[in-house]
């Protein structure tokens, strides 16, 4: 029975065969180590590695590659086969005359699969099609895998379409078996390089800035920084409740207190929320605080430092997104949030009571909770008819006082605190504050929060942060304040629909036998 007609589970038994073979032959399938010199993209891009017309095999540099094997086409005493490592793909040729009669014959065309990972040691030619090519001297199995991988392949019908079979496509097995998924798509491994280098280039221009990193904790006793039901756990030791935090926000503060003109973090944050294309629980975000500066100067630094992000991914200010092209160049729109509702709905919400807010919303057909605050109702409008709508970057700028409990009051602007956020592609990816640094203000703010939740807002704050106050007290400077969510922007700069694309082990449902 050949691999494409037996099931999984038949192949897993042969291959299960093939490893007691590979044993009583005194094989080891799982040797320790291997010495690899080069790449496949090393070898492809380095013409000095092929051998010339005429040159003796003595003369040439030899490459050490390794990688699983994808491909192969055995015909009778020599194989091509194609091999994937972390860089690509290149083909390789072993004859059975280079490699030993049994490791040819019995350990490579017999007891070795697609799949398998393999040592090659050789030299570098170029095939009569014109193809680089490792002619392999030496062999050795590296890995035997016991589970077949999916390999698409391509048949073209009788209308001469080309139908692909056996491709590892479907996403819920791809979020779960992310290892498989990179293995059969190689444009997946690309997703995540590209998220790389995104963190590596905005920590390169925060640390041009001068600016510190830091670590904060992860368990605290206290959540606080955002709206957001935490994730709770128990301290042993302590005999203590903590929460895994929604955000590092008070503890990047206190260092300002204590002295620093800037610090950021790229940190893991937990919610207890749903789960969505743009919302995962355990979620990455970079938040920055600089001291003397305000949510304008703010504004200034966000568009240069994605601006520089988009350029170095993509070589320019534009990117494709979901058939839209977003263009980062600066300077970006900056509209006040409620000019922007009152634009996209025509109803004028500044310094509106609770129960006119909630006659807007029952005339816009928004469903509200029993509880709803002034702050959400708003938030809720907007979310509704203008975030959607706003593709290009854009800066949403003075929120109502309700919706942001740690940004500064707008300094002429009756009922708004100093806060923006920027909209890119219908989605939130940056808030940031002015940050408020008065500390009976900020007091009072808590105090609202606490009559939040007792009159149902799960979201907000359960226990004042007296420790932050009492660091508020010593005195902050003024100082303003950035949160960017890592996995949207990934998102965006990589073309990808699901915030679970740019997550290499998302959260998933328990899955079923």
């Amino acid at each position: 029975m050949s691999n494409a007609d037996s099931t999984v589970s038949e192949q897993h038994e042969i291959r299960l065969e093939k490893l007691d073979q590979l044993r009583a032959m005194d094989v080891d399938p799982y040797p320790y180590e291997f010495d690899v010199t080069h790449t496949s993209r090393q070898i492809l891009e380095n013409p000095k590695l092929m051998r010339q017309d005429g040159q003796d095999e003595e003369e040439l540099e030899r490459v050490s590659i390794a990688g699983r094997i994808m491909t192969r086409r055995i015909m009778g005493k020599s194989t091509f086969f194609n091999l994937q490592d972390s860089a690509g793909e290149i083909q390789v040729y072993i004859r059975r005359d280079d490699v030993g009669k049994e490791n040819y014959n019995t350990v490579f065309k017999k007891l070795t699969d697609i799949g398998d990972i393999v040592g090659i040691k050789g030299f570098v030619f170029e095939t009569g099609t014109g193809e680089t090519t490792v002619h392999a001297e030496e062999f050795v199995l590296l890995s035997k895998a016991l589970r077949p991988i999916p390999i698409p392949k391509e048949v073209e019908t009788d209308e001469g379409k080309t139908k692909v079979y056996d491709a590892f496509t479907d996403k819920e097995q791809r979020y779960r078996q992310r290892y498989l998924d990179l293995i059969v798509n190689p444009e997946v491994r690309e997703t995540f390089r590209k998220r790389t280098e995104m963190v590596q280039a905005m920590r390169t221009i925060m640390n041009e800035r001068g600016y510190l990193e830091v670590e904060t904790p992860i368990l605290q006793p206290i959540y606080g920084g955002a709206t957001a039901r935490p994730f709770e756990t128990h301290h042993n030791a302590l005999d203590m409740k903590l929460y895994l935090r929604i955000a590092n926000e008070l503890y990047l503060k206190r260092l300002i207190v204590g002295g620093y003109d800037g610090v950021y973090e790229f940190s893991k944050d937990f919610r207890n929320e749903g789960l969505s294309r743009f919302h995962n629980p355990e979620f990455t975000q970079v938040e920055l605080y600089v001291a003397y500066k305000d949510y304008h100067w703010m504004m200034d630094f966000t568009e240069e430092l994605l601006e520089k992000v988009a350029i170095e991914l993509h070589g320019s200010t534009k990117v494709t997104v979901g058939g839209n092209e977003v263009d980062f160049k600066r300077p970006w729109p900056r509209i006040p949030m409620l000019e922007a509702i009152e634009e996209a709905t025509g109803y004028d919400l500044y310094q509106k009571e609770l129960n006119e807010l909630q006659e807007v919303a029952e005339e816009l057909n928004i469903e509200l909770e029993e509880g709803t605050g002034k702050g959400k109702i708003i938030d809720e409008i907007f979310g509704e008819f203008v975030e959607p709508n706003l593709i290009q970057p854009t800066f949403i700028t003075d929120y109502p006082v309700e919706m942001s409990p740690l940004a500064k009051k707008h300094r002429t602007k009756e009922g708004l605190v100093e806060r923006f956020e920027c909209i890119c592609n219908g989605k939130e990816i940056a808030n940031a504050f002015t940050e408020l640094n008065d500390p009976v203000d900020q007091r009072q703010r808590f105090v609202e929060q606490l009559r939040l939740r007792a009159q149902g807002d799960e979201e907000a704050i359960e226990e004042l942060d007296e420790d932050f106050l009492r660091a508020l007290e010593y005195g902050m400077p003024p100082t303003a304040g950035l949160g960017i969510g890592i996995d949207r922007l990934a998102m965006i700069m990589t073309d990808s629909d699901s915030i679970r694309d740019v997550l290499f082990f998302p959260q998933m449902k328990p899955e079923k036998d």
